[in-house]
């Protein structure tokens, strides 16, 4: 696996290719349609890699007792279900999405097994491009595969730093594109041809979901170009990870201050 750190020299990352709707309307309406079956398609179309997947982000975090953590576009709330999972007691974790029915799939989900004393994870509607919290208030800040539906990246990027606390971390899961010549032909043929059918199959809906997710997937920059976009929302000693040959990818930064609320200048 490779760990690549950034540049912030090299931070001048070029705007997003148009193409893919992505408005707010189209991507909420999207998601409320295929709400009751997201999980188990998610589990399916990946062969269950997506469990994986989840757990080594939570590994990646570096969790403190008694600090918040936010999970921005949650959808059914995987992830932060698993960081409340792994958290010590006191960390309060709360997931954020702005599709209302993939928070009621959430908000039925066991609350994981924790300490006693512990809560469970707080689920909260909320655009990721307007948080309605306060700065510096997590002490770490994640997404999982939903930084590329918000309308604005950079604005979506900006928001989790703001919310997050000087010297904590900003981590993103995500989609991203292998190279490696026979499985980049044979991971494109499957994700453009098969994963489309089978989810438009199982997932009936009329905006054309799983045609959306190789598109979002391939307008979406990832490796070098989203670290670099992620420097140039403010973060720091942004490196990345990819994982399972580059299917997906861990992204991790840290907002310039130190863990005590300093901001650095």
């Amino acid at each position: 696996m490779k760990n690549t750190a950034v540049d912030p020299e090299s931070a001048t990352a070029p705007a997003m290719t148009a193409g893919v709707d992505k408005s707010n309307d189209r991507v909420q309406e999207m998601f409320r349609q295929i709400a009751p079956r997201y999980d188990a398609m998610n589990h399916l179309l990946s062969m269950n890699v997506d469990r994986y997947w989840r757990s080594r982000a939570v590994r990646t975090l570096a969790l403190r007792p008694g600090v918040p953590v936010l999970d921005t576009c949650t959808g059914t709330g995987d992830l932060a279900l698993a960081i409340a999972k792994q958290a010590p007691v006191g960390v309060d974790v709360i997931g954020s999405d702005f599709c209302n029915a993939m928070l009621d799939v959430a908000r039925k989900k066991p609350v994981p097994e924790r300490e006693e004393g512990a809560k469970p994870v707080e689920f909260v509607e909320a655009d990721s491009q307007a948080l309605p919290f306060d700065s510096d208030r997590f002490q770490c800040v994640t997404v999982a595969f939903g930084l590329r539906n918000v309308a604005d990246t950079d604005l979506g990027l900006r928001e989790m730093v703001r919310v997050c606390q000087p010297g904590g971390q900003v981590l993103i899961l995500e989609f991203s594109r292998p190279t490696m010549p026979g499985l980049k032909q044979s991971y494109n043929f499957y994700f453009k041809h098969v994963l489309p059918r089978l989810g438009q199959l199982f997932a009936r809906n009329d905006k054309s979901a799983y045609s959306y997710l190789p598109e979002s997937v391939g307008q979406f920059p990832d490796g070098q170009a989203l670290a670099d976009r992620m420097v140039g929302a403010g973060m720091t000693g942004v490196s990345f990870t990819p994982l399972t040959f580059g299917v997906a990818t861990i992204y991790l930064g840290t907002k310039p201050g130190d863990v005590n609320g300093a901001a650095s200048s």
